[in-house]
């Protein structure tokens, strides 16, 4: 009935953590938040068939170089002055799997008191583990976006391939961040969701906190050509999808 995410998180920390480094495979600038300086980390504990990160997630072994939490916050921070953003973010891949390595980027972002962090995570890691944040709960500079897979546990299961019952935790991460009084909003990916689901998240979300209806991020599929394929492969076709240079402003 599928994979376990909490399992295959800590499998994979395991391959992409070692002394207090990650692995990581760019450094970029980009358009999304109206300009924000990116690390893409390698390494998810999800296998959604919608993703865009191709060999850095399903070939985490293989030829990528260690990085230290100031190293990383470093070249963030230069991208960011160079191109004069006020934002930054590790992605790729989920940054929470390598937990001590994230809080030290944070406390770093947190030190210099110029920047705001973008904690872009599918919130699995959270959700298991309320201590999670509470660490965050420390910080003034960190909005953490949740990126549910889908809109019920069906649609989990279907689009990441792990255990349905997972979902639960996306949901439970929103949770534990809003007890903590951590600022944080839900994004959820819609390319293959009817509107009836649609609207039963939103009850759902709204249960947990008000404001997570009111703020809700829409997501769809970018039809990079990897993506294309694997979709094909899967049999599964989108119901709204964009060509990654045509995706809609309000997307951005």
């Amino acid at each position: 009935m599928g994979y376990d995410p909490i399992t295959l998180a800590e499998e994979t920390r395991k391959i992409v953590e070692k002394g207090g480094k990650r692995k990581y495979y760019r450094f970029r600038g980009g358009r999304w938040y109206g300009g924000i300086a990116t690390a893409d980390c390698v390494g998810c504990n999800l296998r959604c068939i919608f993703c865009w990160s191709n060999v850095p997630r399903d070939n985490p072994s293989i030829g990528w170089k260690f990085y230290s939490p100031e190293e990383v916050y470093s070249s963030l921070k230069r991208i960011a002055e160079r191109r004069k953003y006020r934002l930054l973010r590790i992605s790729g891949n989920e940054p929470t799997i390598c937990w001590d390595h994230l809080i030290r980027v944070l406390e770093l972002v947190e030190e210099n008191g110029h920047f705001n962090f973008i904690l872009e995570t599918n919130g699995i890691v959270i959700g298991s583990d309320r201590s999670k944040a509470e660490d965050l709960s420390r910080f003034s500079r960190v909005h953490v976006r949740v990126s549910l897979k889908g809109t019920c546990e069906e649609e989990f299961s279907l689009l990441t391939g792990a255990k349905p019952e997972a979902f639960e935790l996306q949901l439970n991460a929103l949770r534990n961040l809003a007890d903590h009084n951590v600022s944080a909003h839900p994004a959820a990916m819609l390319s293959f969701s009817s509107r009836e689901n649609v609207s039963r998240l939103l009850d759902r979300l709204r249960e947990i906190d008000p404001i997570y209806a009111r703020e809700f991020e829409e997501e769809y599929v970018f039809l990079y050509p990897h993506v294309i394929e694997r979709l094909k492969r899967a049999g599964i076709t989108p119901r709204t999808a964009y060509e990654p240079d045509r995706v809609p402003e309000d997307l951005i």
